[in-house]
């Protein structure tokens, strides 16, 4: 059963903060280190000092990044930078943006979710990794807060849950323009009657992770540390529920982006990698029409050649590329017996299993040593042409129904499968399990 509950969420003060556009962060983990310091630089309480705090070579275990997000949680809260709401709420949530020329808009509604430990009712489709979750548990141990949010999807193929929530819609909580140049408005909602209706709509709903299965993973873990600490076993304890947004699976304003994949590659060369390659795949060669081209132009014609149908790839040399089609998907039973035929048929299986793990030979355990990732379309191009990966295999995105599949059947896609788009904005709302 799907459990959900209003909250008193903490946000930033309008009266003490002039423009809320120069504090608010992107996520935490598409932060580089040039972001980080423009971020720093942008305004003295902007959210990312919290969720990605500089390193400092004389970081200890009494004074890293975690410990100072802690001091600056708690003095922002104090100085009111930080104001809860005064009554548990939900937070109903839009992304208005434009995505291949076509305007969006994304809505969903922060919410706390009861934790589900067995993934019975909120189901995964990706692996989660140790290093990311010590860090958000570093952090969520040092703050005792929830300071971003995760997505999930529920199913409502009438969207009448959604209806609902936008037809009490008053005057905005938070409106700002994000890093993305989005424009992400937050509400406050307390009404009883709605909240009510919106935990009825969602008890026997099952919830799909879009975006955040290390947070969701590490609040699992957390909510374990702090029973086995506190012996608090109470299951309405604030460790065991998690802020997130939730939004419907069949929202027109979701869009699932492809990641495309940067390579190094071993000790073969091309001819005879075109060779393998043609036992599988009927390849065509194109050549790369040099600088007259852009990049985005480039871009958008291989991306058109590959969209014409399923299990079509873009191989990508600085001279030349390679339009590759799977011959007959009934090769992955081979390479892939253990799995289930809708994972077989993933693209970004087929190209794991059969092009970088027996072609190239690139295992679990080497592949951050020869492949890298890009969502940039024309990144996932010029990369190759300036010489830091030898090339580039462009794929098409995963499909929600592709996701759902995975996820009910309880199997895991490749890493970097899925890329959601919008992406959340960190810094509108955050929840204290204090």
């Amino acid at each position: 059963m799907v459990d959900v509950a209003p909250f008193k969420g903490i946000t930033y003060n309008k009266e003490k903060i002039s423009r809320l556009d120069d504090v608010m962060s992107p996520p935490y983990d598409i932060i580089s280190k040039e972001m980080q310091q423009a971020l720093y630089e942008r305004h003295p309480y902007n959210f990312v000092r919290l969720i990605l705090g500089k390193q400092d070579p004389s970081d200890s275990e009494k004074n890293d990044r975690y410990t100072r997000a802690q001091k600056q949680f708690s003095e922002w809260i104090e100085k009111q930078i930080l104001l809860a709401t005064d009554k548990p709420s939900i937070y109903p949530y839009k992304i208005e943006y434009t995505v291949q020329n076509q305007k969006r808009t994304m809505s969903g509604f922060f919410i706390l979710l009861r934790l589900d430990p067995e993934y019975k009712v909120v189901k995964a489709h990706e692996r989660t990794l140790s290093k990311p979750k010590a860090d958000r548990l570093n952090l969520m141990r040092a703050c005792k807060a929830n300071l971003e949010p995760i997505e999930l999807l529920y199913i409502d193929e009438t969207n009448e849950l959604q209806q609902r929530i936008d037809a009490s819609l008053g005057k905005p909580l938070v409106q700002v323009t994000g890093y993305d140049t989005f424009t992400h408005t937050v509400w406050k909602c307390d009404d009883e009657n709605l909240i009510w209706t919106v935990k009825q709509k969602l008890a026997n709903n099952i919830l799909f992770i879009a975006d955040g299965h290390h947070r969701y993973q590490t609040a699992i873990n957390y909510a374990q540390e702090m029973k086995e600490k506190t012996q608090n076993n109470d299951p309405d304890a604030p460790f065991n529920y998690r802020m997130v947004i939730l939004s419907n699976m069949f929202d027109e304003g979701l869009a699932i982006l492809p990641t495309h994949r940067l390579v190094t590659l071993p000790t073969i060369d091309r001819k005879t990698l075109r060779r393998q390659l043609e036992k599988y795949f009927v390849v065509e060669e194109e050549k790369v029409s040099g600088p007259s081209k852009s990049y985005h132009q480039r871009a958008e014609e291989i991306k058109k050649s590959i969209a014409t149908t399923d299990h079509k790839f873009a191989l990508y040399f600085k001279d030349v590329y390679y339009i590759l089609t799977l011959k007959d998907e009934h090769c992955m039973d081979t390479f892939a017996p253990d799995r289930s035929q809708i994972w077989r048929t993933l693209d970004v299986s087929i190209l794991h299993k059969i092009i970088i793990e027996h072609l190239l030979g690139v295992t679990e355990d080497t592949l951050e040593d020869h492949v890298r990732y890009t969502r940039d379309d024309e990144e996932a191009l010029q990369f190759v042409d300036e010489g830091k990966y030898d090339a580039s295999f462009l794929l098409n995105a995963t499909k929600i129904h592709e996701l759902k599949a995975i996820a009910e059947a309880g199997e895991h896609m490749p890493q970097k499968s899925t890329y959601f788009l919008p992406k959340m904005l960190s810094g509108l709302v955050m929840y204290t399990m204090e």
